[in-house]
């Protein structure tokens, strides 16, 4: 089986491509530079040069393989028009022969007062409120004869990369510190990199219109993960609290999605796809000095 993938080259794609390599996939991937091209080759994946912009490119290569898996995102003031005219060519040049697997995200279901599924009702911050109708639309060509699904991951960790090190630990925090917003109180559902990547290799045999929430069952205080991530940084205890208003003066946007109370049960990948996530430890990930 041939699988076209896009943002390949990046923290979740590089996991994905490793996993449809290892289970005896043939892998294309969209690489926009020749670095990217290199990263792609080097995991076993086929190179095929252009970027999310490229809808000639996107429907070509979708036409060529058996599956589809959608993980790139243009960055700017058009994300949300390049993410639909993206999928909507990879939808159109796929047509009924695969699976295309979209990419979502649970920040979409806002605060989620206590532990929920994806039947949960949607709320989104700012930040992500543009996947809304991208994902209803992509759900809707189903009814086509397409076979999409789409895929809504957690937190992502490991490997000392993702969204957690970059704003946590990163050039918005004190000399010394790392960030956490409030009182930590609030929860965060999160996934290791290669658990959400098996489970993208899953999805390609998922019913169509499905919706997966790619959460591991960790649900942990934001508090207790500044800790873990902060010893990981060599600053044991350091952590420095900053409201709402301040950690959007200093992370931008992304701080109200951050500062969301969430916890999911992750149960449906589970019991209709047979999803396993093996890598329940995420404290004493976070907590590791690399």
């Amino acid at each position: 089986m041939k699988v076209f993938i896009t943002g390949g080259s990046g923290y979740v794609g590089r996991a994905t491509v490793k996993a449809l390599i290892r289970k005896g996939f043939e892998v294309t991937a969209l690489a926009r530079s020749d670095r990217s091209a290199q990263r792609v080759e080097s995991l076993g994946a086929t190179p095929v040069p252009g970027g999310l912009t490229d809808t000639g490119t996107l429907r070509a290569a979708a036409g060529e393989a058996d599956g589809v898996i959608h993980l790139g995102q243009h960055y700017g003031a058009d994300t949300a028009a390049v993410d639909f005219a993206a999928s909507q060519a990879l939808l159109d040049g796929l047509g009924g022969r695969g699976t295309y697997v979209h990419t979502g995200g649970v920040w979409v279901y806002g605060n989620t007062n206590g532990v929920v599924d994806e039947n949960a009702p949607l709320n989104p911050p700012r930040l992500t409120s543009w996947r809304l109708k991208n994902e209803e639309q992509v759900r809707a060509r189903a009814s086509g004869g397409s076979r999409p699904v789409v895929v809504m991951p957690g937190l992502v960790y490991g490997h000392g990369e993702g969204l957690i090190d970059q704003f946590l630990v990163g050039p918005g925090g004190d000399e010394g510190t790392v960030l956490s917003i409030g009182d930590g109180r609030n929860h965060w559902a999160l996934v290791h990199v290669d658990d959400v990547a098996e489970l993208y290799v899953l999805a390609l045999d998922a019913p169509a219109g499905s919706v997966y929430a790619g959460v591991s069952g960790q649900n942990i205080p934001l508090a207790r993960i500044a800790r873990a991530v902060a010893q990981g940084a060599g600053r044991a205890g350091r952590v420095t609290s900053l409201s709402l208003e301040e950690a959007e003066a200093r992370m931008g946007p992304i701080a109200e999605a951050f500062a969301l109370d969430q916890q999911f049960t992750g149960a449906r990948a589970r019991e209709e796809l047979g999803w396993t996530p093996t890598r329940l430890d995420a404290l004493t990930d976070l907590a590791r000095t690399p």
